[in-house]
């Protein structure tokens, strides 16, 4: 299994910023019992990191870019400087919890991530994920008003991005490899809206209540997934 997200150069010419994001926002989905956590696209190791100080966790993180991975080994329990594959070397069955902050969306094969993950789960354990949105508000201003799609070095448009998922996609993904989801809700609404940004969500907020609320997953950024095998393990 090769889940490469891309050209190694790519992800060593990003700033540094780039693999030093907290997100904050994605620590509440982290289950209390946890004891032990795989974060596959560790960065610099900031998400765990700032996890270790909030609670008694153990944190391993999986890191491609060299640079990255150096500064977590320094913030996590353990760093495995490689792709997440069965060639890691990551142990079976140990992990209360795997989580993919925007990371999945960077994969060829995302899908056989999410099955080699079910082998390293404890029972009972689950994958978090952050998964962005393509139905975005701002994706669809973009193509639909202004006819534009213009890769950027971060966000929506990161130009690593090998993947594109919207609410429904994401659920069918984690059902076709056998998970059962516990829970999926949009999160960061509204980012990166334009100014007046204020008229545009009034606009966008009218919109829907014509489609009878078929539009609201439009305001979310990204989706923030938990799940848990719902099959047993297969090998891989």
């Amino acid at each position: 299994m090769n889940t490469t997200a891309t050209t190694h150069v790519d992800y060593e010419s990003k700033a540094a910023s780039y693999f030093a994001e907290q997100r904050l926002e994605m620590l509440p989905f982290i289950p209390p019992s946890c004891g032990r956590l795989l974060e596959v696209g560790c960065g610099a190791g900031t998400f765990g990191e700032r996890l270790k100080r909030t609670r008694k966790i153990e944190v391993w993180g999986v890191e491609p870019v060299s640079s990255a991975a150096e500064k977590a080994k320094a913030k996590l329990d353990h760093v495995v400087n490689g792709l997440f594959d069965p060639q890691s070397g990551l142990p079976e069955g140990a992990f209360d919890s795997i989580v993919f902050n925007d990371v999945l969306e960077h994969m060829i094969a995302p899908e056989q991530a999410l099955r080699y993950a079910k082998v390293l789960l404890s029972p009972g354990g689950v994958v978090i994920a952050s998964i962005p949105n393509v139905r975005h508000l701002m994706l669809f201003w973009e193509l639909m008003v202004r006819g534009r799609w213009e890769y950027r070095d971060c966000g929506l448009w990161d130009r690593t991005h090998l993947r594109f998922f919207t609410r429904s996609s994401i659920i069918k993904m984690f059902q076709d490899e056998g998970y059962a989801i516990d829970r999926i809700t949009g999160i960061n609404p509204y980012v990166g809206a334009p100014n007046p940004s204020r008229s545009l969500c009034m606009a966008y907020a009218i919109v829907n209540v014509l489609f009878i609320g078929k539009l609201a997953d439009m305001k979310f950024q990204q989706f923030a997934v938990i799940a848990r095998p719902s099959l047993e393990r297969s090998s891989l």
